[in-house]
């Protein structure tokens, strides 16, 4: 019994806290773009105060939490607006991003999702869910190409 609950605590820790890391706005893979409409291209985008982790053991654990200047109705005409965005959950631990509340703003319209970069991993993009109060929110959600 207790091999057991040592192993299950282990499992818990690692699932929840051991893989994940903090990483910058700079780091490799987790710059801040969107793509462009006119060009089809990812392009840097106005940003600061970001939190984000990521976790080599799977493309999906990518978060961050940020805040853009850029006016929404700026985004909405320079950028492609997602279709079928689907905020994934956060460990309890990363505070700044709440998967439920961004995916009621974005049912509700109060939030836009952008693409970031399809296929930044085979199978994946990154979206990000902008507020029109410059409140941002980005994640990697599988796409309709490994879906199928």
């Amino acid at each position: 019994m207790v091999t057991a609950l040592a192993a299950g605590a282990v499992l818990y820790y690692l699932q929840v806290y051991g893989y994940y890391q903090p990483i910058p706005a700079t780091a490799p893979g987790a710059e801040l773009r969107l793509t462009s409409v006119a060009s089809g291209q990812p392009e840097p985008i106005l940003a600061d105060s970001f939190e984000g982790i990521d976790a080599e053991t799977s493309p999906l654990r990518y978060r961050g939490c940020f805040h853009t200047p850029m006016s929404l109705a700026l985004l909405t005409e320079t950028y492609r607006v997602y279709a079928t965005p689907t905020p994934l959950i956060a460990p309890g631990w990363f505070e700044c991003f709440d998967a439920s509340q961004i995916g009621a703003a974005l049912e509700t319209g109060e939030a836009v999702a952008f693409l970031s970069e399809e296929n930044i991993r085979p199978g994946v993009d990154r979206v990000v869910a902008i507020y029109p109060d410059g409140r941002a929110y980005a994640w990697n959600q599988i796409n309709d190409s490994l879906e199928e």
